[in-house]
């Protein structure tokens, strides 16, 4: 983890609202609390040379693979998003998605997949399908991709911002020649990235493919994630294309994004997982 990134997570939104002693104070603080997390970050495990001891090869229960690698898209896991230093083994309740994950990956999971994650984090989801997709490749993007603890000749960790269009253009849309078989979008989760990251991409899914959206209700649940309250949001686009085939206008949705995603969607279904809802989309 770089000091840029440590500061990003913990203490940009922190000193934007600080007055000028206590922006300071926060400077001097930064680089020793830094180095203290340091020490307590997880080491990066190399999954190719993984001993297993507790049956992961075997397992065909994706949600005990979820919780053993402590990703959120499970029942239960300990807070990753707390200081390295602040960590307990703790559980709490994951999102509980696991089940929809499994309906559908469940008949894919021999095949040679490419699998691209947005939002990969510590790369603990990817970890977990890494053990389930045994021979597919994995491409995790993150806005930080010096977090990523895992590492493996079958996943490549790299860089973007999902509330870019230029950057997903360049690094996903441009970067691979290869087009996806699955896409999960579990990044920044504001109405803009969800937007974009469906319409720009959805072209980039190989005919069958998934495209899956995390926690779609956020832009219309949480003021964070939809400041200026835009309408429409993703939720609402898709629930509306559900009932009546109707494709919504959107400030962020380009016409030839529109005319591709209207020529070649297949299914829209929309589940509740125990906090938040997630959107599975089938390409025809």
């Amino acid at each position: 983890m770089k000091l840029r990134t440590f500061y990003k997570i913990y203490y940009e939104h922190r000193f934007k609202k600080a007055n000028h002693i206590l922006k300071l104070y926060i400077l001097t603080l930064i680089p020793i609390k830094y180095l203290i997390n340091l020490i307590f970050l997880p080491r990066v495990i190399n999954l190719d040379k993984f001993v297993d001891r507790f049956g992961l090869n075997e397992t065909t229960d994706l949600g005990k693979l979820f919780d053993f690698f402590n990703s959120d898209k499970g029942n239960q896991f300990e807070n990753q998003y707390a200081h390295p230093s602040k960590r307990t083994s703790l559980k709490i309740k994951g999102h509980g998605y696991s089940d929809f994950y499994q309906k559908y990956f469940e008949y894919l999971k021999f095949n040679n997949l490419n699998i691209l994650e947005i939002g990969s984090f510590h790369g603990n989801a990817s970890a977990a399908l890494f053990f389930y997709f045994k021979n597919s490749k994995f491409f995790a993007a993150d806005i930080y991709p010096d977090l990523f603890r895992y590492r493996s000749k079958r996943i490549k960790n790299f860089y973007v911002n999902s509330s870019d269009e230029d950057s997903i253009q360049k690094n996903i849309i441009d970067k691979f020649s290869d087009n996806f078989d699955i896409i999960i979008e579990d990044a920044g989760h504001s109405i803009k990235d969800q937007i974009i990251s469906l319409f720009m991409l959805f072209k980039k899914l190989n005919s069958k493919g998934l495209f899956i959206i995390e926690e779609l209700d956020f832009p219309d649940t949480r003021i964070d994630m939809n400041l200026l309250n835009e309408k429409p949001t993703l939720r609402e686009i898709l629930v509306k294309f559900k009932k009546d085939g109707t494709l919504l206008t959107s400030k962020y949705i380009q016409k030839n994004d529109k005319d591709f995603f209207l020529k070649n969607i297949e299914d829209i279904q929309i589940y509740r997982g125990n906090f938040n809802e997630i959107a599975i989309l089938k390409r025809k």
